[in-house]
């Protein structure tokens, strides 16, 4: 097991913090030691989620990384978009009203591309699509940022992880720039982050969610990040996963989400957090600089 040494004590665990070097995730935006912004599924405070508008935002905004959640079609597109129906954020229940509960699974990637993906959010984004990966990862490298992409529900999409490096391979981000600094895959499944991992280990993987300290050594095994819920946080636990190395050699890093608020934003860096996952990072790049 990739495991430093150093004790996770029981003091450690209630709130104090451990010593552990600053991770070298630590971005630009912030201002040197501050931690990485990153525009949850784009800037989706400002332009609607996980479209090329809101990628587009970001990069307004100054914001070097996006995050984005990742599906698959009935004929095996892989495209963005965050739920598995296509109702909260498209027309699909008026372009398509009989074809309920509108599961992004069972509409093809070419009934998905005649949805409109941005009025719900506001007038000028009307006519904005659900982009394909290719599109989105085209648009992210035109902007000169770096993507934390989700496997979003992998088990409904067996291969997924191959299909969605594959992608990426023919777009260029397998190289070793992208590899090295500007491209993570995380998912809420364990499995699926694993398979991931050994398939491209080069590839920086992050597990969402909050294993117990317990059981990091076994997530330190494939996975490189421990990115959890705020709610969850404290600086013992940050601390306790910064005491383990990951599969590529360096101490595990703690991306949370999603701080929408100065004051959450200054407690989570103030856990010495590596990154903060927000739908408003102008603010949170604000608060913590």
């Amino acid at each position: 097991m990739h495991v430093r040494a150093v004790a996770v004590t029981t003091t450690a665990l209630l709130g104090v913090a451990l010593t552990a070097p600053l991770s070298h995730a630590r971005a630009d935006e912030a201002g040197g030691d501050g931690p990485t912004v990153v525009a949850h599924r784009g800037a989706s405070g400002y332009a609607p989620e996980n479209t090329l508008a809101a990628v587009d935002r970001a990069a307004e905004l100054g914001i070097r990384w996006v995050e984005n959640d990742v599906q698959r079609t009935r004929d095996g597109e892989l495209v963005v978009l965050h739920d598995e129906s296509l109702a909260r954020t498209t027309d699909v229940e008026e372009v398509f009203p009989d074809r309920s509960p509108w599961k992004v699974k069972d509409f093809t990637a070419a009934e998905i591309a005649r949805l409109d993906a941005g009025s719900w959010f506001g007038p000028q984004y009307a006519g904005a699509r659900v982009p394909t990966l290719e599109q989105y990862v085209n648009r992210v490298d035109h902007n000169h940022q770096k993507l934390l992409l989700e496997l979003k529900s992998p088990g409904l999409y067996p291969g997924i992880e191959q299909q969605t490096l594959k992608v990426l391979a023919n777009e260029g981000w397998l190289d070793r720039r992208h590899v090295a600094g500007r491209l993570v895959v995380q998912s809420f499944d364990a499995d699926s982050i694993r398979t991931v991992h050994d398939l491209k280990p080069a590839v920086k993987t992050g597990f969402l969610g909050t294993p117990a300290v317990s059981d990091l050594p076994a997530y330190a095994e494939f996975a490189d990040q421990i990115n959890p819920s705020h709610g969850s946080l404290s600086m013992g636990y940050v601390s306790a996963v910064h005491a383990f190395t990951g599969p590529h050699g360096r101490p595990l890093e703690v991306l949370t989400w999603t701080v929408n608020d100065a004051d959450t934003a200054r407690r989570v860096a103030g856990y010495d957090v590596d990154g903060i996952i927000t739908n408003k990072p102008d603010m949170v790049r604000d608060a913590v600089d």
